[in-house]
Formats: structure tokens, sequence, C-alpha cells
């Protein structure tokens, strides 16, 4: 098989997808590879469970689980909707002419459907950060379903000019922000000088680690040119965003996770690990695990600890935004330790 693009006019004739928005489809495009079968092939056997697999072009022969068969035409009738999603199943195929097929995971399709419901003909969210690879790979893609609309209703919307800061390092954290448009820098103080330790682009979120660790903010982050910024308040946040992505765990069930495969995380400074890590831990610190999501494993799990827990809740919220599988140890070492006999 060999691998070309969908065309939006393409998936917009699949019925999953014929309601999405014009530019979505054109998004959904760069992301969908078509795969090409030969006539007399049997393209629907061993495909993932976990991917929708649509008939794009061409002519297919279904035979299906009891007895029965039917010829599907790309696109068209039952030649819209996944193969094998079918009832009864189809149990094999036969190209009658080449094929071309698509494959789209079960989750960017439950992405699409969830957030185009919420923002559809809302011109405030038609921006890049809620674009497709924002939704499933930034900030928002862990936000639970449920959360969506009623998030989307109390977001405020911020001009922010070019050279001015939107937090400083210091102060009370307040609000959670989203970067809707423009770029941003983050600096912090080393020994009275300044240092520059990131750029923030459409899609990208920060303001979080000091209302989740409830702490003062620890770093300043100013517009590099004029920029948009999506806010929530910090009772908002605790209640759709902090909240849903932390999975806490007391320690005897972060041991048996632990036991289970996972991994510890210990996200204090270097010299607190060294005087009391626990076995096999890893140390990211804080300040440090935004530069670990390249890094550490996506396959594994992670049990995050610190000493009274504030810090792991900000590093677990941080991970789980990017998709990780990381639980938090409940109250940190210190409730650790009173709990243990």
């Amino acid at each position: 098989m060999h691998a070309t693009h969908a065309t939006a006019g393409q998936l917009r004739l699949l019925a999953p997808l014929a309601g999405l928005s014009p530019d979505r489809l054109a998004e959904l495009a760069q992301l969908a590879p078509l795969e090409r079968a030969p006539r007399g092939s049997d393209p629907v056997q061993s495909r993932s469970p976990g991917r929708a697999l649509f008939l794009v072009q061409g002519e297919l022969l279904l035979a299906f689980e009891g007895g029965g068969t039917l010829v599907v035409v790309g696109g068209t009738g039952e030649g819209s909707h996944a193969l094998n999603r079918m009832r009864p199943a189809v149990v094999r195929s036969k190209a009658i002419t080449d094929v071309d097929l698509l494959a789209i995971d079960d989750d960017l399709l439950d992405v699409l459907a969830t957030w185009d419901h919420a923002v559809k003909n809302d011109a405030r969210f038609v921006n890049g950060a809620f674009a497709l690879e924002s939704l499933r790979n930034g900030a928002l893609a862990q936000l639970p379903a449920a959360h969506v609309e009623e998030l989307l209703k109390r977001f405020e919307r911020v001009q922010v000019p070019r050279g001015a800061s939107v937090i400083r390092e210091g102060e009370e954290g307040d609000y959670y922000y989203l970067v809707a448009a423009g770029r941003l820098q983050v600096e912090r103080l080393v020994g009275g000088a300044k240092v520059v330790l990131a750029e923030l682009k459409s899609g990208d979120a920060f303001g979080e680690e000091a209302l989740v660790s409830e702490a003062k903010r620890n770093a300043t982050v100013s517009a590099l040119g004029e920029a948009e910024l999506l806010r929530v308040r910090r009772h908002d946040f605790n209640e759709l965003l902090r909240e849903p992505l932390l999975r806490r765990l007391n320690f005897h069930e972060a041991v048996q996770k632990v036991g289970a495969g996972a991994l510890w995380l210990d996200v204090r400074y270097p010299s607190e690990y060294q005087y009391d890590k626990l076995p096999g831990a890893i140390n990211v610190p804080l300040a440090e695990v935004r530069n670990m999501f390249a890094v550490l494993d996506r396959s594994r799990e992670y049990v995050a600890y610190c000493q009274s827990g504030r810090r792991s809740a900000a590093a677990a919220f941080l991970f789980a935004q990017r998709g990780f599988r990381v639980w938090l140890l409940d109250g940190g070492l210190k409730q650790a330790a009173e709990r243990r006999p």
C-alpha cells in the first residue's frame, strides 16, 4: 500500500465528519493519510480496534458475520460509515476495484465531535488555541468532555499590547491563561539576572503552576508582540480543569501502583531528592517538568510526590495536560510518613 492524503471534499462525505466546518476539515485532511489497496485484496482484515476505517474511493464487497454480503461505494450510502463498526460485523472483504481507505483514531473522532459541537458558530473560538493539533496534544487535550461547554462560557478574552507583562514573578496567582494568538516570553530572575525560560505560542497555556500548588508566580510572562489571551479565574480553573485531571492516591495505593510497574516521580529539588528519595524514584524538579515532555516514556505510568503534595500536584497537572498517565501521592511524603505503621 502507498499513502496520500484525503481532501476536505472527500472527508465531508463521511458520516461522522459531515457537520464539521470547512476549516476543521482542512485541518483534518493534513492528518488523514489514505491507504491504497489493490483490486482483489482484503483491506478490512487485521485493523486496529482503536481506529475507525472508512472507504473513501472505489468499490468493496463486504461479507458479514452470520451470512450476507453488501457492495459499498466510497463516500456514498453505507460507504460513508465506518466499515469496522457495522452490525453485524464484517468478517471479510474483497476490493472489486483499487480502493482508497482512511483510518481515523477513535479518540480523534471524539475530540472533533466534542469541540466542534461546543464552538460551533462561535467566532470567539476560531483561532489557533482551538486548532486540532492543540486539542489533541495541547493544554485542553485532557479536559473532560462534560466540562467543555461550561469552560468556554467562562473564558474571558484579553488583548495584550507588545511588551506588557501578563503575570509577574512573586505575585499571587489569580488566572489560568491560554494563548489564542501571538507570542509571549517566560523569564525568571536567577541571581539578580533575567533568564529566558521559554517562548509561548498559540495553543500554549501558562499560569497553572501557582494555582495548582497554591504558591506565588515563579516566573514573569510578557508579550513579544500584540497578543490575544483567554483566561479563567482560579475558582473556575479548580472546578473545571484542576480537579478532573488530578488523580490522587494514598500511600498504600501508590505503593501498589509502583509494584505493578509505575515509577516514582520526585519533583523536589535535587538536594531534597538525595536526602530521602523513594526507592527507584526519578528526579524531575517542578521547574524542569516542561523540559521532560519529550524525554519521559509516555507508555509508562508515574506517581508524582514532593514533601507536602503541592509541588507534585502542579507537576501531575502539567503532565496530565500533555497526556501522561501520572498519579498524585496525596499529601506527599509528610502524609505518607504519618500513615505508615
